[in-house]
Parts: C-alpha cells; structure tokens; sequence
C-alpha cells in the first residue's frame, strides 16, 4: 500500500497502465505489418522482416512513439490505421475505481505519456478517460521521451511538483529508472501491461497486478 497521506501529485501512464497494451502490441506487430504488405504486394513474413528492425532501432526514441515519423516513414496513415482497430481499446481493471477514489482525495492527477498527441486524442475519445485528470503531458511537448532524466526536468517547469510527495505508475522499467534518478520517491510498475500475455519482472520496483493492488479505500 501506498501512504497516500504523503503523496500529493499522482502520474499515470497511459499505454500499459491505464489501458491494455494488447491493442498497441496488435497494432504494430500484426496490423501494421499486414497493412504494409499490402500496400506493397510482398507477404507478412517479408513485411515483417522489413519492419522489425525499424521498429527495434528506434524503441525508447521519441520518434518510436511519433504518429507523424511513421506516417511519413512507411507511407502509411498511421491515424487512420489507430482508428480501424480502436475496439480493441480497453481501459485495465480497477483504473475507473482508481481514478475516482484519489480524485475524491483532492490529489493532483497527472497523465503523463510519451504517445504522442494523435495518439492520445484517440483513446481518450475512446476510453471519456480525459475528465480525471487535472493535465495531460505528452513527451513530445518537450521533445524528449520519458525515458530521459532530461524530461522530468521539463516536466518540472510546467508541473511543479515535490518528488518527495510523488508517485509514478508505469510499465516500462527505464522510465521508472528515470523517475527515480530525478528522485521520485514512490515508484510503482505494471507487471501485466498486455493482458493477453504473461506477467513482466518488474527488476528493483514493487509491483502492482491491477490498480486495486493501491486503492486508496477499498469497498
């Protein structure tokens, strides 16, 4: 349990937090590579083989999470595929009961995301997620993903914030290392982002299996 007593701001992920990840991790691993091989009359197998390491070169980059680079880069509507397959969409368990409990607790509730702007758009248009928080961040605001001690410092400038009365919850570890470099003091991972696939290690970072794991009151 977290001492909620103590924390005052509270940022959120988006993509393998709040939402499954099943529909990112479906997206660009068999939607897109179908689209592509389409568009340019080669099989899946050879789509693939093309787009796995674009894919893994830029990972963790700011340009892995951009709409507009893929857009351009594999001549693509990225938006318009996002949107085809947005019924997979799903908000995790317990996020809503989450949400509303520590908006009850007066917290500053701060979604904080490297997706980019596009992105957002169409899962909160999906999910009517935006009303619970207080701001919505994008990395590429600043032009530096999460992933970067230079973000939080960014971040900091435009969402003042004690990061000795702060959690952060997430799915991706080198965020999480990040945070607590820049000295975040409450850390907490994702250890299922996909619910389709199996649990994650969560390394040095306690762990929570859905967010009735820090509930602030339990029913």
């Amino acid at each position: 349990m977290l001492d909620w007593d103590s924390i005052h701001s509270i940022f959120l992920d988006m993509d393998g937090t709040l939402l499954d990840l099943h529909y990112d991790n479906y997206f660009w691993q068999i939607y897109v590579p179908q689209r592509y091989a389409k568009k340019h009359h080669i099989s899946e197998q050879q789509a693939l083989n093309i787009l796995t390491p674009k894919f893994k070169e830029l990972e963790g980059s700011l340009d892995w999470y951009c709409v507009d680079f893929w857009t351009k880069e594999l001549d693509l509507d990225i938006v318009l595929l996002k949107e085809e397959v947005n019924h997979l969409i799903q908000v995790h368990p317990h996020v809503i009961e989450f949400l509303t409990s520590v908006r009850h607790l007066h917290k500053r509730v701060v979604l904080v995301t490297n997706a980019h702007d596009k992105s957002i758009h169409i899962k909160m248009e999906k999910t009517a997620l935006r009303g619970y928080f207080d701001v919505v961040i994008s990395s590429h605001q600043f032009g530096i993903p999460k992933e970067k001690i230079e973000f939080w410092q960014h971040l900091q400038k435009v969402e003042a914030f004690d990061p000795a009365h702060t959690v952060l919850i997430d799915d991706n570890l080198t965020v999480l290392s990040s945070a607590r470099q820049y000295g975040i003091k409450y850390l907490r991972a994702v250890c299922q982002p996909d619910s389709r696939q199996g649990i994650n290690g969560t390394g040095a970072f306690l762990a929570i299996h859905s967010f009735h794991d820090i509930l602030p009151v339990k029913e």
